[in-house]
């Protein structure tokens, strides 16, 4: 049986103590937030939890295996570094932190302590994505032309980061799972709307090896809740909708190809191919409980995290990027042996 200690229990914080609590091998003892309110509600919800406004008390309690962080991004490397250098265990929610070398110093303290650190990139827990990743890997696509993504609704704005460092971590960590690899550089374009000073709409684009590319929309001011990504391959094409309660893939049977044989260019046409639709069928299990079961597995059986803090790291590495490519009037930036080039 794990204990577990929670640093915040705001927006996320409540989800990730009802699934360690519903889990057979951990519980949670501490929750650790500054709002006094919050902490009350917890203790309706959950009589046996501690709570405390000192997160201290969840860092230096001898008893906590685990700590894991829902606060503002601006607080991951504090609470995190603190965590693991008293030899806890530790989850964060994602992005890992707010700055590349910050993420590369959890990542190093960790392997120092001999530690597991895991972020919370949920959405390659889901069945869904999963299926995506599966398809992908069979082939069944072809070669993979470009990935487009949207991540768009109203709100919730934040007040210490950008959209692109909220909503896109979601998008990158999806992307370079299905892709198993990194981009070579990227661009980003965003405005400011409401607050002046952080945008709060963005499309960022990562170019991978070869012809292959990936896009990535996203907006705190979008009537409509999105939730989409569309892979285009050489022989079908495939759609996630996140939104759809149950057929969250499609497969379409379509591609177009070149002519093989013409002799002149009124011969010279392209062959586009309609066929079938396949939604597979998707398993409805809770996201957030496979992860946080993957991540007790990952302590017990010394095994390394889908989301790891190098996971983290990477998807950290494209969101400080963008950053730079937003302040160069959308400069193309090239990750090169973790140096950021700008063109």
């Amino acid at each position: 049986m794990y204990n577990v200690g929670v640093i915040g229990c705001g927006y996320w914080g409540p989800n990730l103590i009802r699934n360690y609590t519903q889990l057979n091998r951990s519980r949670v003892k501490i929750v650790a937030d500054l709002d006094r309110d919050r902490l009350s509600h917890m203790k309706k919800l959950y009589p046996s939890v501690e709570t405390t406004i000192d997160y201290m008390n969840i860092i230096n309690d001898p008893e906590i295996n685990i700590v894991t962080i829902a606060t503002p991004v601006s607080t991951h490397y504090k609470f995190a570094s603190e965590a693991l250098s008293a030899g806890k265990h530790v989850f964060v929610e994602k992005p890992i932190a707010s700055s590349a070398k910050d993420a590369e110093s959890l990542v190093n303290i960790a392997k120092k302590n001999h530690l597991k650190l895991m972020v919370g990139h949920t959405f390659i827990y889901t069945a869904a994505v999963k299926k995506m990743k599966e398809i992908v890997q069979s082939g069944e696509l072809g070669d993979i032309y470009y990935i487009n993504s949207q991540r768009l609704n109203l709100g919730l704005f934040q007040k210490d980061i950008n959209v692109l460092w909220d909503l896109a971590p979601h998008d990158i960590s999806i992307i370079l799972y299905l892709l198993d690899q990194e981009p070579k550089w990227i661009s980003a374009a965003g405005s400011s709307n409401i607050n002046g000073f952080i945008e709060d709409v963005a499309v960022l684009t990562m170019k991978f090896n070869d012809k292959l590319i990936a896009f990535t929309q996203v907006s705190w001011l979008d009537p409509d809740k999105i939730r989409k990504m569309t892979v285009v391959g050489s022989k079908k094409m495939m759609v996630y909708d996140d939104v759809q309660p149950t057929e969250k893939i499609r497969i379409y049977d379509k591609a177009v190809e070149m002519p093989k044989h013409y002799d002149t260019f009124a011969e010279f046409q392209y062959s586009y191919k309609y066929g079938d639709i396949i939604i597979p069928k998707i398993d409805g299990k809770e996201p957030l409980s496979t992860e946080l079961s993957h991540f007790l597995d990952c302590i017990e059986q010394d095994l390394t995290p889908m989301s790891s803090g190098e996971k983290g790291l990477e998807v950290v590495k494209i969101l400080e990027a963008s950053d730079e490519s937003l302040k160069n009037n959308s400069s193309l930036v090239e990750l090169c042996n973790n140096q950021f080039l700008l063109n």
